[in-house]
């Protein structure tokens, strides 16, 4: 059964509500105004507020308000002596599960109650959503400096309406980054629109941002508003803006000046009052130098930019991230020995060329093999992708880049093959890419046992991966 508060400042209304509602085996709590009301629900959680609208101090409109304001999650049904049409329309509209008119039948009360407990549920379900929601799209999934900086300017810059342009490669969070700006600002209860310019055809890009009117083009058969409009008060994200052609780039300067929207065949200027937010991962300057990008355009969006370091930079984010999408895949957090101690070198030392959502996608698949782990090396080395440029061995061993001793060279190989998968030889031979026996004979190198002229290890690797010639 609802544990409910009833609200009235008259004793035998409060009562009579009581005598029924525990009569079917609800819990009750009595408050004589909306101020005593608010002391109880910020000191106890109940399930459902009955109130009276009239009272004195805190009537139940504004009840009703600060409930919605502190996000309680509790539903409310009024009950009037003063019923009419107004005050029911205004109810309902601040947000009222219900409305009920004094004197009452206890029919009616127990209706009313059964309606606002499934609002009770819908309400705890959507702020359990967006709570979920608001966690994953905070940045807070780092060890670094450098994503310290981001965050710290995100939300430094979150307060004001100045345009922020966040570069990166792609894959490294800039639509996170973005929704922190947008939650961690005045506009969090608004919309954020999300817009990718590159996957709209270029003829229907200026439609699409700034609406159009009914019969503009063929297959305009109605008016419609564009992402400025319908952002309203919200945040309108830009991704891939170095993608937009020069004609939607003019248009995109003049709505940034004027604050207006002029939408596609239409005459009519249109006041907009969006936030935008702008990502890209090319080098807008460059393309400024290269007539691809307006150079006044450039320094509209770039009133406050933020690099996002690529993953290679900040590789101490590594582990934190695996642990993160692994705890998003499996319900639960992961276990302290999530990854061995040769799998983490070897996500280390990975170049992570598509950033963090290549990390998630490798270790989707992983998950997907073996569950929550523990992960060793091979449950990333079969599933890491192949067509990477080739990596200097001189890199991966840091040995030097000239004179190199090659029996010197493949003992190091081997040694680190032995490193990287726990001392497992078999293991070790499937990432050399050489026979269990050849491998016995390389391991005769680590003693300095004789060879039988023993050929030589490939010096190019392909994601750090030795092969034999």
């Amino acid at each position: 059964m609802a544990r409910i508060l009833i609200v009235d400042d008259e004793e035998k209304i409060r009562a009579i509500l009581a005598y029924i509602l525990e009569e079917v085996g609800h819990q009750v709590a009595e408050a004589a105004n909306g101020l005593q009301a608010l002391e109880q629900l910020d000191a106890d959680g109940f399930d459902l507020v009955i109130s009276d609208m009239r009272m004195d101090g805190m009537d139940g409109l504004e009840l009703l308000a600060a409930i919605r304001e502190r996000e309680l999650g509790c539903p409310v049904v009024f009950i009037t002596a003063y019923a009419t049409l107004e005050s029911a329309v205004e109810a309902l509209r601040l947000g009222a599960a219900d409305y009920l008119v004094k004197p009452f039948e206890e029919q009616s009360v127990a209706l009313a109650i059964e309606r606002a407990l499934g609002v009770k549920r819908l309400l705890t379900e959507n702020l359990r959503l967006k709570q979920q929601l608001t966690k994953t799209q905070s940045p807070g999934v780092f060890a670094s400096e450098a994503m310290r900086k981001v965050q710290s300017l995100a939300q430094r810059v979150a307060n004001s309406d100045a345009t922020v342009l966040l570069q990166g490669e792609s894959g490294t969070g800039k639509e996170v980054v973005a929704r922190l700006v947008h939650h961690a600002s005045p506009r969090a209860r608004e919309r954020f629109v999300a817009v990718n310019c590159a996957a709209i055809a270029p003829n229907l890009l200026e439609a699409e941002l700034f609406g159009h009117e009914k019969g503009a083009f063929t297959g305009a058969d109605k008016t419609r508003p564009g992402k400025f409009e319908f952002a309203a008060a919200g945040t309108l994200f830009l991704d891939e803006i170095g993608e937009l052609p020069l004609e939607a780039q003019a248009k995109l300067l003049r709505t940034l000046q004027e604050k207006t929207v002029q939408r596609v065949g239409g005459n009519e200027e249109i006041a907009i009052t969006c936030r935008l937010v702008c990502a890209t991962n090319r080098d807008l300057a460059a393309l400024v130098q290269q007539g691809r990008f307006r150079e006044d355009l450039y320094y509209r969006l770039a009133v406050f930019p933020i690099q996002l370091p690529p993953l290679r930079q900040r590789r101490e984010d590594i582990e934190p991230l695996v642990r993160h999408c692994v705890e998003k895949l499996a319900g639960s957090p992961p276990s302290a020995d999530l990854l061995t101690p040769a799998a983490l070198r070897l996500l280390q030392e990975y170049p992570w060329p598509g950033n963090v959502r290549e990390l998630f996608n490798a270790v989707e698949r992983a998950y997907i093999l073996k569950g929550a782990g523990p992960f060793n090396s091979d449950d990333f080395l079969q599933l890491t992708p192949q067509q990477h440029a080739p990596v200097a061995v001189t890199d991966l061993f840091q040995l030097p880049p000239a004179g190199i001793d090659y029996e010197e060279l493949q003992r190091a190989i081997v040694r680190q093959s032995l490193e990287m998968t726990g001392n497992n030889q078999s293991a070790a031979a499937r990432l050399l890419r050489v026979s269990r026996a050849r491998f016995r004979t390389l391991l005769g190198l680590l003693d300095g046992s004789p060879q039988p002229q023993p050929r030589t290890l490939h010096v190019r690797l392909r994601y750090g991966r030795p092969r034999e010639d």
